[in-house]
């Protein structure tokens, strides 16, 4: 568990991104939110390139799949293959329920995949249920030294 956590949401859809934001805000664990519009923006901020150079490094990320720029599916593929960024779990908030996107995303690395629902209740409900077991219940790994 910790203190304070650092939450990344990547998502282009603003009104998502609203009501995320809301929801986590409604949460007894405190949290410090990033968001980026786009997947390169994505790996830029996870990197800490250009202008997040010095961006805190996400206990938790909230991935959209269907992204401007690069994908969700190729911002997974990235930073699972990066030593010094897959041990960060990625959570895919995605309203795509095909089986395809599901199962590839698990292929990828994701750490759950979670469809965005469709009432304004159960949205709230779902990422509160997200953030209760990443943020208040899970053992998180520490940042790695660079």
């Amino acid at each position: 568990m910790v203190t304070a956590a650092e939450i990344l949401l990547v998502d282009d859809n603003p009104a998502d991104l609203e009501l995320t934001n809301d929801a986590l805000a409604q949460s007894k664990w405190p949290s410090h939110i990033s968001t980026v519009p786009d997947g390169s923006q994505a790996v830029a901020f996870l990197r800490r390139q250009g202008k997040y150079a010095t961006a805190a490094r996400p206990h938790l990320v909230l991935l959209d799949l269907n992204l401007p720029r690069k994908d969700g599916r190729s911002v997974l593929a990235d930073i699972k293959s990066d030593p010094m960024l897959r041990r960060i779990p990625i959570v895919i908030f995605s309203t795509s329920q095909t089986l395809g996107d599901i199962e590839r995303c698990y292929e990828l690395g994701a750490n759950s995949y979670v469809s965005k629902p469709a009432t304004l209740r159960d949205w709230i409900a779902a990422v509160k249920l997200v953030n209760d077991f990443w943020i208040g219940c899970a053992c998180l790994p520490q940042e790695e030294e660079q």
